[in-house]
């Protein structure tokens, strides 16, 4: 029988509550870690929730507690397929549509499936597929309607608190990463390091998509510890590896193609660009933009200035000034002396360019006709 998480939260599903469903279904399988049921429909709520990663683990879970639930592979192939990972999407969709055979929403993924396959093999420009999310679909609803289970177990109760109660006291705190990880690259193969000491192999289960990695150490006693990243780039499955070692878990990856990762995980910021067959002899050597901040020639923005400096055409005291100032930069130090003395000493109403003049005694102001010179109070 379902327990008051279990129902609340296929009560939560059906108001359109995902994030709560998916909250209410972690403390549900905390109590009961074993159970498929839970796993596939936490699944469900994730893919609503666009967690496909997070469904993706899920669904593995789900169809490693009970290899014959039809519809942990359907969740399994509905994110896969979102998550562009196609021939992972319908390998798991055919398992499934073998283990429930006639049910058409398999068919239709599958069909999805060969075409984007097709497409990606003849390198068709601007197509994308469709996500697969089920959203207003009729057939979509029969399958969440399905999921949730119309049968007296799916009923709250009388004594089951209001949805929106409940959401502002279930709250769940972001989780720091139990274990730490790092990578590095080859041109063909990406190592990722998990440190995870001590840990038996039996523990630690790895799996490979095209473009995905699912990481679980399950120590009994402990909380599950799940990576599942969507890596840079696609990889190629059958030639991936891991060793459990004593102090690490080291993973590697095997490149589809020989490009550089820009960073272990898929990020919609970070695009790769699109590689030609073949570069055409005699053919440039293409350049790529630098991150670089440009240097900068100071000594020629220098010149330049100075330039635009002589050649302005200035008027009245500006000009007067300009011209007094040409004279300083181009004299030599006894003339620029005789300058700064005679024009401090005079009060600016004298300025002269003789040193031997004015080196040797004091230069008294001499004021322009009709004014008179006073010396300041403060």
């Amino acid at each position: 029988m379902a327990s008051d998480l279990e129902i609340k939260a296929k009560d939560a599903y059906i108001d359109d509550h995902f994030e709560l469903a998916a909250k209410l279904l972690t403390q549900a399988i905390e109590q009961n870690p074993q159970s498929a049921e839970l796993f596939a429909e936490r699944a469900q709520a994730n893919i609503k929730l666009d967690n496909l990663t997070e469904a993706v683990a899920d669904a593995n879970k789900a169809i490693e507690l009970d290899p014959s639930m039809s519809k942990a592979y359907l969740r399994k192939g509905t994110a896969c397929f979102n998550l562009e990972e196609y021939q992972t999407a319908k390998a798991a969709l055919e398992t499934g549509a073998a283990l429930e055979p006639g049910n058409e929403r398999f068919t239709k993924l599958i069909q999805q499936c060969d075409k984007c396959i097709a497409e990606e093999i003849d390198v068709i420009p601007n197509q994308s597929s469709e996500k697969m999310i089920p959203t207003n679909d009729a057939s979509a609803d029969v399958d969440a309607s399905a999921d949730v289970d119309a049968s007296a177990d799916a009923v709250a109760s009388p004594d089951a608190e209001p949805v929106d109660e409940l959401a502002n006291q279930v709250t769940v705190a972001p989780a720091k990463p139990k274990y730490r990880h790092e990578y590095y690259q080859k041109p063909e193969e990406v190592v990722v390091t998990i440190f995870a000491k001590g840990i038996p192999a039996n523990n630690v289960s790895v799996d490979f998509g095209e473009q995905i990695l699912s990481v679980t150490i399950d120590v009994p006693g402990e909380d599950a510890y799940i990576f599942q990243p969507r890596l840079f780039g696609k990889i190629v499955t059958s030639k991936c590896r891991h060793d459990v070692l004593s102090t690490k878990i080291e993973i590697r990856l095997a490149k589809a193609e020989p490009i550089h990762w820009a960073s272990l995980e898929f990020s919609k910021e970070i695009t790769v660009a699109p590689r030609s067959n073949a570069l055409a002899i005699g053919a440039p050597t293409p350049s790529y933009p630098s991150s670089k901040p440009k240097r900068t020639d100071w000594d020629k923005l220098e010149a330049e200035v100075k330039k635009e400096e002589k050649d302005e055409k200035l008027d009245g005291d500006a000009a007067l000034n300009k011209f007094f100032r040409d004279i300083y930069a181009d004299a030599d130090e006894d003339t620029r002396r005789a300058m700064r003395k005679s024009f401090v000493e005079s009060n600016g109403t004298v300025l002269s360019t003789n040193w031997k003049e004015v080196g040797s005694k004091k230069v008294e102001g001499s004021p322009p006709d009709g004014m008179e010179m006073k010396k300041w109070e403060y």
